[in-house]
């Protein structure tokens, strides 16, 4: 058992090591101001989403 521990962690070692790409600085930082860009971009139409039911419900609430 302890031995297919060890054989995992060395494996996986040598994954993260030689197998994998890692990303640039420069991809990184692209990548994270356009999530920025994205969650912005959400956050203001889910707050255009709000000011508008909002006046509809002001404008459906002065009716009765």
């Amino acid at each position: 058992m302890l031995n297919r521990f060890a054989q995992y962690c060395k494996d996986s070692y040598s994954e993260l090591v030689h197998k994998t790409t890692w990303p640039t600085a420069k991809q990184l930082t692209s990548q994270a101001f356009l999530v920025l860009y994205a969650s912005l971009l959400i956050a203001l139409v889910v707050f255009a989403m709000d000011a508008v039911f909002q006046f509809i419900m002001e404008v459906a609430y002065s009716l009765f």
